[in-house]
């Protein structure tokens, strides 16, 4: 069973300022151009860095090609920016049980524990490092924001770099119909948490609903993790 999580809102909780301030000044220094507050307009939850980036590009009236032009430029440098000013300790930022739940999977035959986040891979590595869960991904497959700025390309290409495991052995867990919308677009199940921003009714399109980790290692051990 390989099981995809996402990071913001599902493993860690408030942990998104300095990776949000490194994107903004990437935008700053590479187009020349203020987003300002326009993230809170786009609705940035559930989206991955590259779309964040290019929707806020777009409404300051950069073109389409200019922004496909630039986009590894905007993200090497949002990654650079990144890692100079993460917090090095994000331990507090963990949602609580989330270490308890994922030393158990770890530990359990035939699980594999994966990525599936908007967040740039460099971002999400750093993220869990300094959150103090990043050993139990730290060889885990994982499909990114960097790898592409659609959010349901991910987890088909997590389950590639996992060795071509089945759909029917995949579970997407996050916490926004985005993350549930990547999952049905691969045809994975999907096990929401409201660890994040969004509610039981806002999440009832996924295959299972848990207001915890203790509800959420219930969930996964219901489908067969």
């Amino acid at each position: 069973m390989l099981l995809l999580f996402d990071i913001d809102g599902t493993l860690l909780s408030g942990a998104t300022k300095a990776h949000s301030q490194a994107l903004d000044r990437a935008i700053r220094e590479v187009h020349h151009v203020d987003p300002g507050d326009l993230r809170k307009q786009i609705g940035p939850a559930g989206r991955t860095d590259g779309e964040i980036a290019r929707l806020m590009l777009l409404d300051l009236g950069v073109s389409a090609r200019r922004i496909d032009e630039l986009a590894a430029e905007v993200r090497e440098k949002c990654c650079e920016i990144y890692a100079q000013i993460s917090p090095p300790d994000l331990s507090d930022h963990v949602v609580p049980g989330m270490s308890e739940l994922l030393a158990w999977l770890a530990g359990r035959d035939g699980v594999t524990l994966g990525l599936v986040t908007g967040n740039f891979e460099v971002i999400a590595r750093l993220k869990l490092k300094h959150a103090g869960i990043g050993r139990w991904f730290s060889a885990g497959p994982g499909g990114f924001g960097s790898d592409s700025e659609d959010r349901a390309a991910l987890p088909a290409i997590a389950r590639r770099r996992a060795g071509q495991i089945p759909r029917e052995q995949a579970i997407v867990i996050g916490d926004t119909p985005r993350d549930i919308a990547c999952a049905r677009a691969d045809g994975v199940r999907c096990v929401a948490v409201t660890t994040g921003q969004y509610g039981v009714d806002e999440l009832s399109d996924a295959d299972a609903v848990a207001r915890d980790t203790g509800e959420l290692r219930l969930r996964l051990e219901e489908l067969g993790a």
